[in-house]
């Protein structure tokens, strides 16, 4: 098993180790003292697992409810959020009792929303299902939905109490979607991480460097949401990509690209730009382009940018008349670069 540790006032452990979902209530109830526990999860995740967490959780002591929202991106609303706030009521859970989110990075940002303003605060355990989940979005307290205007615009900070990672659930992923997680990880390699950016590129199969993949991508994030916990410095760097990827998703409805298939595009087309202004060293983005190849990811996009670049004007790095661009000098060398939003025309039409 591999372990990190989350310092801070609200400090958790993320535990890595196959297997580890069938033992979920032993760490758990390490964790916490409450009776009550509300697993949420979706339609796609709670027919392979659900009965397995529920299982264990009951075997430690917890009194096990749950709630099952449709999957997919489309979900990630307001009234689905709503759905969870009445079903932890109705489960009668208290604020010494538990959410767990069991499932991919809807799931889990829903989730811990739910838990962040249930009376006004409960505690939440992260159980990613997706690639995407385990090396991103479960770990460092962002929780959220969508509004009509764009990705994750309303939301909270809220730790989680503990992170349960089992690579073995990636085997059940769709092949798209083990891709769409290698997205995200590449993003981290040019964020933070030539190490990462050489296992990535010299790996004969991604199976083979699984764990150690998603060791190094949660020990970045840890690194940086230890530093900058609510997004005001440093931790914008990892959004590197996702304003171009956020408009792109939004522009699509959401039945387009997935998320880490637009990040991708998203941090290749702004390196193309920020080569061509300048800001970023020549051949960066052959690099990116390289890796998204290798493990089979888009590298183009058929859209009007005009209408991509509206929808970054809701971008929740937007400041004023400005917005603070994420770009990468080099290979694990990355900046944050305020910009005009009059000029965001121009600086992404130069990334075609």
């Amino acid at each position: 098993m591999r372990k990190i540790t989350v310092s801070g006032n609200d400090g958790y452990e993320i535990l890595i180790d196959k297997g580890i979902l069938g033992h979920c209530g032993e760490y758990i109830r390490k964790a916490t003292s409450a009776s009550r526990v509300l697993i949420i999860s979706d339609t796609n995740v709670a027919p392979l697992y659900l009965d397995k967490v529920k299982t264990s959780l009951e075997e430690n002591g917890f009194k096990v409810f749950s709630h099952i929202f449709p999957a997919g991106e489309t979900s990630k609303t307001m009234d689905t959020v709503s759905g969870m706030i009445e079903a932890l009521a109705k489960s009668e859970l208290s604020r010494n009792d538990l959410v767990v989110a069991l499932g991919g990075g809807v799931t889990g940002d829903m989730a811990g929303f739910a838990s962040a303003i249930y009376l006004r605060g409960i505690n939440f355990v992260q159980i990613p299902t997706t690639l995407l989940s385990q090396v991103d979005s479960s770990v460092g307290g962002k929780t959220g939905c969508d509004l009509s205007f764009g990705k994750n615009l309303v939301g909270a900070f809220h730790n989680p109490k503990l992170v349960l990672i089992d690579p073995d659930t990636i085997e059940t992923l769709p092949e798209r979607y083990k891709k769409d997680g290698i997205g995200e990880v590449i993003k981290y390699a040019f964020i933070k991480s030539e190490k990462l950016f050489d296992l990535l590129s010299l790996a004969d199969n991604f199976d083979d460097i699984l764990e150690e993949v998603i060791y190094l991508c949660v020990d970045i994030k840890r690194e940086v949401v230890e530093n900058d916990f609510t997004e005001k410095g440093e931790r914008m760097l990892l959004n590197f990509g996702h304003t171009l990827a956020h408009a792109i998703e939004k522009a699509q409805n959401y039945e387009g690209l997935a998320h880490g298939e637009a990040v991708g595009v998203g941090m290749l087309f702004i390196t193309r730009a920020s080569e061509k202004f300048g800001y970023t060293d020549k051949g960066t983005a052959d690099k990116i382009e390289m890796l998204l190849k290798k493990y089979q990811l888009p590298t183009s996009l058929e859209a009007d940018i005009n209408a991509l670049t509206d929808i970054m004007f809701y971008d929740k790095k937007r400041r004023g008349d400005g917005i603070n661009l994420v770009l990468a000098k080099n290979v694990g060398n990355s900046f944050v670069q305020p910009f005009p939003t009059a000029g965001l025309k121009g600086f992404f039409a130069e990334g075609r």
